[in-house]
């Protein structure tokens, strides 16, 4: 096999760049968020098939395919579907658990494309929500590894705050469970994204905005199209409320709470030739926010004469940035698939203190500048080899450039932490931490029978920081077609998760030695890679055309388990690792799709557990620390029973209405032991209407009503104890909102 083509297309895209995984197979689209427990791929629709098609042939995963017996007579738009379809080949699910959201099922979501990224996501079964925008899948903290048309992309420091929008998607599936080999740094799930592309949506746009309660408007625009051998997409908002973070009290209106959010995101695509396409896409975020208050606090210390502080007078602020750009160079060289592309992704915070309200209530200011630029190189092929085996091989490789500037205040303290002076003083730290991440897999899809699929691979890691750490890992996964509705998989899945160089902290603790921020454990101020093994298996059921039924088991066996929290005011989370870990749970789902009524539902049990923290033990405090030694306790994000679902009803096709839900039993805190009591629970309801008007002079006109938590339910996710565990935080009340749109 030459590979001189993909060499040239490699210094292609690295000329381009420095000028200036993959995609599962493309699911099938439905009117609700469908689960494919099942692996089993459905393969993409022949959309290359036309009148000048006069052969047969296999696809990159060996299947029969129509192609067209002359490629110079097919059309761009022909030519750029059978490239995702190659691209599609690139990325097996066998042995793990895939759910699919497509663009139509966010549209169906009460706040339609202006619903957040993570509570779109909060609609497949085993996800937990918590505060800032995090995500908790299947028992671990953050961990997602985020893809956009088989490119991943580095996550951000951001604690909270989206910073990819929903209108750029045409699909999201959320991949987890026992991964196959190409799939690695990132192993709690796999958010995989396949965005929206003027190619298939002709030319034309979209313009709108969003407004209601709390001060929230949201105009957005998009547009795209394709000319010739070139095809585009354009989408930016912005948003602007004042519930920007979850208010850390039970009142409706937050104290000290308003965020500014911009977003952009476009892909540009153009096709060399009918085996070729060369794509560039890049996004941009940046968020600002006010940090909200809790009043009635008492301060701790005194600053010069002043004795008194109301907290709720505070004025803390965080600023955000995100930047991300890639090209690609994708296509097919004889029978094997690639896709080649580098980028960078770069992420910056800012947190701007209240420097006498927080010397007074917490002892240290601190004025904090935080970075990470990551370079990333990614590789993927795919080839079919004998009659019934698929190969599949690439590597990863992400240089990261992190820096962390904190200018304190501090008063003077004796050796037990008592203020000895009310003027403060000024100490600067800098770190700056260079990583280097690389990884090579290779895995082999083999199709055994009709009703036997075996996927089995090994990958190979290594992450350089502080330390060097690597490890080879296995990869296996099988589907059975039991009948011609059931499906069953089993996986397993041995992995290393580096730890997120953006959040590592080196800084010399010892210079805040008798001062009001000194530490009591100092401890390994490192984190470590963690290591564990995945089991997974799962059964789908199709019951007739309209109900498809999913149940899913996994258990994860942990050492160096790896945790975050929020440890000072900032939100900025900083990672830790438990010496042992252990989760397990199950995941039920149930969709249906018939005429005029879709619905889904989801329910799930998760136990997450850790014991003995063994790094960044100064975020601790010394009787806490002896406790988890010697005892197993629930991590800060371990959400016992948690469920989602909806239902929407066509009345024609210019009104629907809708309705959906989240569930959860309630994330943890402090009772007589560590994380020892769970939150009450909470229910979340949902409602929304949507009608077409159609003018004269004016054409169609996109409205929808939506009334976000309708009953008003006020309930608590964090209560500001724990391990790691920062301010309070309450879910949203009750808001109404309007969206007015029109495509042109």
């Amino acid at each position: 096999m030459k590979l001189t083509p993909l060499a040239i297309g490699l210094g292609l895209a690295l000329y381009a760049v420095t000028s200036y995984g993959s995609t599962t197979t493309t699911p099938t689209p439905s009117a609700s968020p469908a689960n494919a427990s099942s692996s089993a791929a459905a393969q993409p629709a022949d959309s290359t098939a036309d009148d000048t098609t006069t052969d047969d042939s296999t696809d990159a995963s060996g299947n029969r395919n129509k192609h067209p017996g002359k490629v110079k007579q097919l059309g761009a738009v022909n030519v750029n579907a059978a490239l995702d379809q190659a691209r599609n080949s690139l990325s097996p699910d066998t042995g793990s658990s895939q759910y699919v959201i497509t663009a139509k099922d966010i549209e169906a979501l009460p706040l339609g494309d202006s619903t957040p990224m993570n509570q779109v996501i909060l609609q497949a079964p085993g996800v937990v929500q918590d505060s800032y925008g995090q995500l908790h899948v299947r028992g671990d903290h953050a961990n997602l590894q985020y893809r956009i048309n088989g490119i991943m992309i580095p996550e951000s420091i951001s604690g909270f705050g989206q910073t990819l929008d929903p209108r750029t998607i045409q699909s999201v599936t959320l991949l987890d469970g026992a991964l196959p080999a190409q799939y690695g740094e990132r192993t709690a799930a796999v958010v995989d994204i396949t965005t929206k592309t003027g190619s298939d949506l002709g030319n034309g746009g979209n313009v709108g905005i969003t407004g209601g309660s709390f001060g929230t408007l949201n105009p957005f625009a998009s547009f795209w199209g394709s000319s010739g051998k070139w095809s585009y997409f354009f989408t930016g908002n912005y948003v602007e409320n004042n519930v920007g973070i979850e208010n850390p009290t039970a009142s409706r209106t937050p104290i000290h709470d308003r965020t500014n959010q911009v977003k952009a995101f476009g892909d540009v695509s153009y096709l060399i030739n009918n085996d070729t396409r060369l794509s560039v896409m890049a996004g941009i975020t940046n968020n600002r926010f006010q940090i909200p208050n809790n009043p009635g606090k008492t301060p701790q210390f005194g600053y010069l004469d002043i004795t008194n502080f109301n907290s709720a007078d505070l004025d803390e602020r965080q600023d955000e940035q995100t930047r991300f750009a890639n090209i690609a160079l994708q296509g097919k060289f004889g029978e094997t698939a690639y896709q080649i592309s580098v980028g960078q992704r770069y992420s910056a915070l800012q947190y701007y203190p209240d420097d006498i309200g927080d010397l007074m209530f917490n002892g240290v200011a601190g004025q904090i500048n935080q970075g990470d630029r990551a370079s990333t190189l990614q590789a993927d092929f795919s080839m079919p080899w004998a009659s019934d085996h698929t190969l599949r091989y690439g590597l990863y490789s992400e240089f990261d450039r992190a820096y962390t500037n904190t200018a304190s205040l501090v008063f003077p303290a004796d050796a037990a932490g008592n203020q000895t002076s009310t003027v403060p003083f000024g100490i600067f730290t800098s770190d700056r931490i260079l990583a280097k991440t690389d990884a090579a897999y290779l895995q082999d899809e083999w199709n055994i029978s009709d009703n036997w699929t075996l996927n089995y691979g090994l990958r190979g890691d290594r992450y350089e920081a502080f330390r060097e750490e690597s490890q080879l890992s296995p990869r296996v996964g099988v589907v059975w077609q039991a009948t011609e509705s059931t499906t069953v998989h089993a996986g397993y899945s041995r992995y290393f998760t580096p730890p997120q160089t953006e959040l590592i902290s080196s800084e010399d603790l010892a210079v805040f030695a008798n001062t009001t921020n000194a530490v009591k454990n100092y401890g390994n101020n490192t984190p470590l890679t963690e290591r564990s093994n995945y089991y997974d298996l799962g059964v789908s059921q199709n019951i007739g055309s309209s109900w498809t039924i999913g149940l899913d088991n996994y258990y994860r066996q942990v050492s160096r388990l790896q945790d975050e929290g929020q440890f000072g005011t900032a939100l900025i989370y900083s990672t830790f690792n438990y010496k042992y870990g252990k989760v397990r749970g199950n995941e039920f789902s149930v969709n249906y799709n018939n005429g005029p009524i879709t619905a889904y539902f989801n329910f799930s049990f998760n136990r997450a557990m850790g014991k003995d923290v063994i790094t960044s033990q100064y975020n601790f405090g010394p009787d806490e620390l002896a406790y988890i030694m010697d005892n197993w306790i629930h991590l800060d994000h371990d959400q016992k029973y948690t469920s989602s679902g909806g239902i929407n009803y066509a009345i024609n096709d210019s009104t629907k209405v809708g309705t959906d839900f989240l569930f959860g039993s309630g994330l943890r805190e402090d009772g007589l032991t560590p994380n020892g009591v769970s939150l009450p629970d909470y229910f979340q309801l949902n409602l929304d209407v949507s009608h077409d008007f159609d003018f004269d002079s004016f054409g169609k006109l996109h409205t929808s009503l939506a009334l976000i938590n309708a009953l008003d339910r006020v309930y608590e996710l964090r209560s500001g104890t724990g391990v790691g565990v920062g301010a309070p935080q309450f879910g949203p009340r009750r808001g109404v909102y309007l969206t007015l749109s029109k495509d042109f």
